[in-house]
């Protein structure tokens, strides 16, 4: 065996052994949980909070087709901001400059152009859903009401730890630690994405020397990133629950909105997928590139 490969070798042994460590510790504390929950006090706290989310009777019933749409397009843009995020992370030298047409001293990679052309798609639909979530009355749907949502949201938490899923229907309701969650995504996580994005960006106003000593940049690099990954963690879990948890019914409320266990919302949820791979092969230079012509000056590298 070559010197060279050493190094790639151990890495792959380290590697092994690091996802067989934490595959174990997964499974000890899931018996540890189970042995918890046949506690009695646990088991009485279980009964007393099963993990429904309290909210009004009735209200907030079903999945309209807006909600589906956003919550998909949500979904693109987000995977599209991600990938261009870790991009920006790992790019040394960018590809491309894009420079403003008005504001000549507004330029930044065409890797960072794309990254916030993205967001800013993200955020109008953000916007819409917000805006139709309470002109609807969905919002209960996501918006804790009462404040027994915590140990309620405890109790699932136990639940989906020990792998004895917690009763929920996605077409009435979310349990309470589904509810904690959505109400974080929406409500905290997205605006600091957004304030944090706008700070690293270069449409910031760089002269207010006020403005950014109450808000330095440093600040927002820490945030902005961990919030990215706290993005991206909340997906694997949350898609994984929607297949763990009864998958063609959780399918078809999002995306086919009928409560019905068959497989049309599969193949939309399938199509979907498509879509977003595509968006992902797409998301290059040499398609970037003409799309940011459009709002400013490209210039690649080495032309």
């Amino acid at each position: 065996m070559t010197p060279a490969r050493t190094p790639v070798l151990l890495r792959a042994i380290y590697g092994l052994f690091g996802a067989a460590a934490l595959a174990l510790c997964v499974f000890m504390l899931v018996f540890f949980t189970r042995w918890l929950v046949s506690l009695a006090p646990v088991a009485g706290f279980l009964a007393e909070y099963p993990g429904a989310a309290p909210m009004p009777a009735g209200s907030g019933v079903g999945i309209p087709a807006w909600l589906s749409w956003t919550h998909f397009l949500n979904a693109f843009f987000l995977l599209l901001i991600i990938r261009s995020g870790v991009r920006i992370r790992g790019e040394k030298s960018p590809s491309g400059l894009w420079t403003s047409r008005r504001v000549k001293k507004r330029r930044m990679s065409l890797t960072m152009w794309f990254h916030v052309a993205v967001d800013v798609l993200w955020m109008l639909n953000g916007l819409v859903f917000v805006v139709l979530l309470f002109a609807t009355g969905h919002w209960v749907r996501i918006v804790p009401t009462s404040w027994e949502v915590f140990p309620h949201a405890l109790s699932a938490l136990i639940q989906y730890v020990s792998l004895d899923w917690p009763t929920h229907s996605g077409w009435t309701g979310y349990n309470a630690l589904q509810q904690l969650s959505y109400f974080a995504i929406v409500f905290v996580a997205s605006p600091l994405a957004i304030l944090t994005g706008a700070r690293l960006s270069a449409f910031w106003p760089r002269g207010a020397d006020r403005l950014n000593r109450l808000y330095p940049l440093d600040l927002a690099k820490a945030v902005h990133y961990p919030v990215m990954l706290f993005f991206a963690g909340f997906a694997v879990v949350h898609v994984g629950l929607v297949f763990a948890t009864g998958a063609l019914r959780n399918l078809n409320a999002m995306y086919a909105g009928q409560d019905a266990v068959n497989w049309t919302g599969f193949w939309i949820f399938t199509v979907s997928v498509l879509a977003m791979a595509g968006g992902w092969v797409a998301a290059r230079d040499r398609v970037i590139a003409p799309i940011a012509r459009l709002f400013g000056d490209v210039r690649m590298r080495g032309r």
